[in-house]
């Protein structure tokens, strides 16, 4: 069980929030029109809170500082993004995520080192699968594996870089491709490649073996 903040409440938001909650949760709601509530139906049983996501203050009074997760979900993805920002940076929220509208803003959001979900696709159940998984860095499942991206930490290891193949041996995972930060670089790895801290990676890695590989990536 989660302490999750869902910033807008219209058709994802409200989605998002009840599906979390009916799933034994505990979701705090935000949105800057009281009305938007009225998307959660009256079997909600989490709070609500009228404010701008951003705020810090609002934030506060909607549980952040003992928050695990944290979904902006907004019209805005300046909203999304400024919201995820002040989460992350000031509160420390271990996972935040945002929905994206414009592609374009993809990459800000990846070097930021932001979980998001782009597209008009079924985005309040992404959100919940990503959330469910424990991690931000979920993309998909494939049998018994988890299709996963994110941003390399290698701080628990005390180095800057990192040779694929010897993460791949010492931590039982396949590196599908991988992209430098600052996307000078992106490929699929042969016998040479060097990995570098904060390098996007895509990888697959079996189930069981994901929370041990956990704190190698970066949210």
């Amino acid at each position: 069980m989660s302490n999750v903040i869902v910033v807008g409440c219209g058709r994802v938001g409200s989605q998002l929030a009840t599906t979390l909650s009916d799933g034994g949760h505990n979701v705090s709601v935000v949105d800057r029109v009281a009305d938007s509530f009225r998307n959660l139906g009256q079997g909600f049983n989490g709070s609500t809170v009228m404010g701008v996501g951003f705020d810090e203050e609002v934030l506060v009074k909607s549980g952040v500082e003992e928050c695990d997760i944290l979904a902006a979900v907004t019209a805005s993805d300046t909203a999304n993004l400024m919201t995820c920002e002040v989460a992350k940076r000031l509160f420390h929220v271990p996972h935040v995520m945002a929905r994206l509208y414009n592609p374009d803003h993809e990459r800000a959001y990846s070097q930021l080192g932001l979980d998001y979900v782009c597209g008009t696709t079924l985005v309040a159940e992404e959100m919940v699968s990503k959330i469910s998984s424990g991690h931000g860095a979920y993309k998909e499942t494939f049998g018994d594996f988890e299709v996963l991206e994110f941003s390399l930490n290698l701080a628990p290891l005390g180095k800057k870089s990192i040779r694929a193949k010897d993460l791949e041996r010492e931590h039982d995972v396949r590196i599908v491709a991988f992209e430098r930060g600052d996307g000078s670089i992106s490929s699929i790895p042969n016998k040479n490649s060097v990995l570098y801290h904060g390098d996007s990676i895509l990888a697959c890695v079996r189930r069981e073996l994901v929370q041990a590989f956990s704190p190698y990536m970066q949210n």
